[in-house]
Protein backbone atom coordinates (compact mmCIF):
# COMPACT_ATOMS: atom_id res chain seq x y z
CA UNK A 1 0.00 0.00 0.00
CA UNK A 2 3.00 2.50 0.44
CA UNK A 3 3.98 1.99 -3.19
CA UNK A 4 0.32 3.23 -4.17
CA UNK A 5 0.58 6.05 -1.50
CA UNK A 6 3.92 7.10 -2.84
CA UNK A 7 2.20 7.27 -6.38
CA UNK A 8 -0.91 8.93 -5.49
CA UNK A 9 1.12 11.66 -3.69
CA UNK A 10 2.48 12.25 -7.17
CA UNK A 11 -0.81 12.78 -9.05
CA UNK A 12 -1.09 16.50 -10.71
CA UNK A 13 -4.31 15.19 -13.38
CA UNK A 14 -6.48 12.27 -12.72
CA UNK A 15 -8.19 11.02 -16.13
CA UNK A 16 -11.52 9.09 -15.60
CA UNK A 17 -13.58 6.65 -18.51
CA UNK A 18 -17.14 7.53 -17.90
CA UNK A 19 -19.14 4.55 -19.00
CA UNK A 20 -18.24 2.05 -16.57
CA UNK A 21 -16.00 4.25 -14.15
CA UNK A 22 -18.02 7.13 -13.38
CA UNK A 23 -21.78 5.06 -14.33
CA UNK A 24 -22.51 1.84 -13.89
CA UNK A 25 -22.10 0.89 -17.93
CA UNK A 26 -25.61 1.27 -18.06
CA UNK A 27 -27.03 2.95 -20.92
CA UNK A 28 -30.80 4.18 -20.57
CA UNK A 29 -31.56 5.04 -24.72
CA UNK A 30 -35.35 6.56 -24.97
CA UNK A 31 -37.84 6.07 -27.66
CA UNK A 32 -36.84 9.45 -28.88
CA UNK A 33 -33.26 8.53 -29.30
CA UNK A 34 -32.09 10.24 -25.90
CA UNK A 35 -29.29 8.57 -23.92
CA UNK A 36 -29.23 8.81 -20.06
CA UNK A 37 -26.64 7.96 -17.71
CA UNK A 38 -27.04 7.60 -13.84
CA UNK A 39 -24.19 9.46 -12.05
CA UNK A 40 -23.09 9.07 -8.12
CA UNK A 41 -23.55 12.37 -6.52
CA UNK A 42 -20.53 11.54 -3.62
CA UNK A 43 -18.43 10.56 -6.73
CA UNK A 44 -19.40 14.03 -7.94
CA UNK A 45 -18.42 15.64 -4.40
CA UNK A 46 -15.07 13.28 -4.45
CA UNK A 47 -14.32 15.03 -7.46
CA UNK A 48 -15.14 19.05 -6.52
CA UNK A 49 -12.78 18.11 -3.58
CA UNK A 50 -9.59 16.56 -5.23
CA UNK A 51 -10.07 20.02 -7.90
CA UNK A 52 -10.20 22.06 -4.77
CA UNK A 53 -7.18 20.08 -3.76
CA UNK A 54 -4.97 21.39 -6.74
CA UNK A 55 -5.53 18.07 -8.71
CA UNK A 56 -6.87 18.51 -12.45
CA UNK A 57 -9.43 16.19 -13.47
CA UNK A 58 -10.05 15.36 -17.55
CA UNK A 59 -12.46 12.41 -19.07
CA UNK A 60 -11.79 10.64 -21.90
CA UNK A 61 -14.52 8.31 -23.20
CA UNK A 62 -14.84 6.96 -25.84
CA UNK A 63 -19.03 7.08 -26.49
CA UNK A 64 -20.41 10.74 -26.97
CA UNK A 65 -23.26 12.23 -25.23
CA UNK A 66 -24.68 15.76 -24.03
CA UNK A 67 -25.01 14.47 -20.67
CA UNK A 68 -21.81 13.93 -20.02
CA UNK A 69 -20.98 17.41 -20.54
CA UNK A 70 -23.43 18.44 -18.64
CA UNK A 71 -22.50 16.62 -15.79
CA UNK A 72 -18.40 17.71 -16.03
CA UNK A 73 -19.44 21.10 -16.80
CA UNK A 74 -21.81 21.15 -13.39
CA UNK A 75 -18.56 20.00 -12.05
CA UNK A 76 -16.22 21.97 -13.13
CA UNK A 77 -14.17 19.33 -15.32
CA UNK A 78 -13.37 21.61 -18.58
CA UNK A 79 -10.65 19.01 -20.38
CA UNK A 80 -13.60 16.73 -21.63
CA UNK A 81 -12.26 14.29 -24.27
CA UNK A 82 -16.13 12.19 -26.02
CA UNK A 83 -16.00 9.90 -29.07
CA UNK A 84 -12.40 8.80 -28.75
CA UNK A 85 -12.38 5.05 -29.45
CA UNK A 86 -8.54 5.18 -29.16
CA UNK A 87 -7.69 7.00 -26.50
CA UNK A 88 -3.83 7.57 -26.35
CA UNK A 89 -4.11 10.54 -28.50
CA UNK A 90 -6.25 12.41 -25.83
CA UNK A 91 -3.98 11.31 -23.40
CA UNK A 92 -1.07 12.91 -25.25
CA UNK A 93 -2.65 16.04 -25.84
CA UNK A 94 -3.92 16.47 -22.12
CA UNK A 95 -0.02 15.38 -20.85
CA UNK A 96 1.47 18.20 -23.27
CA UNK A 97 -1.37 20.97 -22.94
CA UNK A 98 -0.21 21.13 -18.88
CA UNK A 99 3.08 19.88 -19.35
CA UNK A 100 3.31 16.65 -17.15
CA UNK A 101 4.82 13.56 -16.71
CA UNK A 102 3.24 9.97 -17.03
CA UNK A 103 4.06 9.93 -13.17
CA UNK A 104 1.92 12.63 -12.66
CA UNK A 105 -1.24 11.40 -14.33
CA UNK A 106 -3.41 8.94 -12.81
CA UNK A 107 -6.18 6.72 -14.87
CA UNK A 108 -9.82 5.16 -13.83
CA UNK A 109 -10.16 2.42 -16.39
CA UNK A 110 -12.65 -0.60 -16.75
CA UNK A 111 -11.65 -1.79 -20.04
CA UNK A 112 -9.96 -3.01 -22.30
CA UNK A 113 -9.49 0.21 -24.11
CA UNK A 114 -8.30 1.77 -20.94
CA UNK A 115 -4.95 -0.13 -21.06
CA UNK A 116 -2.82 1.46 -23.48
CA UNK A 117 -3.27 4.21 -21.28
CA UNK A 118 -2.79 2.34 -17.84
CA UNK A 119 0.35 1.13 -19.33
CA UNK A 120 1.95 4.41 -19.26
CA UNK A 121 0.36 6.34 -16.41
CA UNK A 122 1.95 6.57 -13.06
CA UNK A 123 -0.88 5.47 -11.04
CA UNK A 124 -3.45 3.22 -13.04
CA UNK A 125 -6.73 2.59 -10.97
CA UNK A 126 -9.28 -0.48 -12.34
CA UNK A 127 -12.48 0.27 -10.27
CA UNK A 128 -13.88 -3.22 -8.25
CA UNK A 129 -16.13 -4.62 -11.24
CA UNK A 130 -13.49 -4.05 -14.16
CA UNK A 131 -12.96 -6.37 -16.91
CA UNK A 132 -10.34 -8.86 -15.43
CA UNK A 133 -7.10 -8.06 -17.52
CA UNK A 134 -7.62 -4.32 -16.41
CA UNK A 135 -7.83 -5.55 -12.60
CA UNK A 136 -4.85 -7.34 -13.32
CA UNK A 137 -2.91 -4.61 -14.91
CA UNK A 138 -3.92 -2.10 -12.79
CA UNK A 139 -1.46 -0.59 -9.68
CA UNK A 140 -4.85 -0.49 -7.22
CA UNK A 141 -8.17 -1.43 -7.14
CA UNK A 142 -11.63 0.52 -5.89
CA UNK A 143 -13.28 -2.40 -3.32
CA UNK A 144 -16.81 -0.37 -5.05
CA UNK A 145 -17.61 -0.97 -8.65
CA UNK A 146 -18.11 2.36 -11.37
CA UNK A 147 -20.47 4.69 -10.54
CA UNK A 148 -21.29 3.00 -7.48
CA UNK A 149 -18.41 5.09 -5.16
CA UNK A 150 -15.29 4.21 -7.32
CA UNK A 151 -14.37 7.50 -8.30
CA UNK A 152 -15.10 8.73 -4.52
CA UNK A 153 -12.25 6.11 -3.51
CA UNK A 154 -9.95 7.22 -5.73
CA UNK A 155 -10.45 10.83 -5.44
CA UNK A 156 -10.00 9.94 -1.15
CA UNK A 157 -6.99 7.96 -1.96
CA UNK A 158 -5.27 10.98 -3.79
CA UNK A 159 -6.46 13.45 -1.10
CA UNK A 160 -5.02 11.02 1.70
CA UNK A 161 -1.53 10.65 0.41
CA UNK A 162 -0.99 14.34 -0.34
CA UNK A 163 -2.35 15.54 2.88
CA UNK A 164 -5.42 16.96 1.77
CA UNK A 165 -8.19 14.81 2.87
CA UNK A 166 -8.54 15.99 6.95
CA UNK A 167 -8.46 19.76 6.25
CA UNK A 168 -11.19 18.65 2.94
CA UNK A 169 -13.06 17.02 6.07
CA UNK A 170 -12.80 18.80 8.63
CA UNK A 171 -15.67 21.26 8.13
CA UNK A 172 -18.10 18.56 8.48
CA UNK A 173 -16.71 16.97 11.76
Amino acid sequence: MQDIRDRASRIRLVIFDVDGVLTDGSLFLGDDGQEYKAFNSRDGHGMVMLQESGVRLAVITGRTSNVVRMRMESLGVSDVYQGYRHKLPAYEELKHRHALTDAEIAYVGDDVVDLPIMARVGLAIAVADAQALVREQAHWRTEAPGGRGAAREVCELILDAQGQLEPMMAPYR
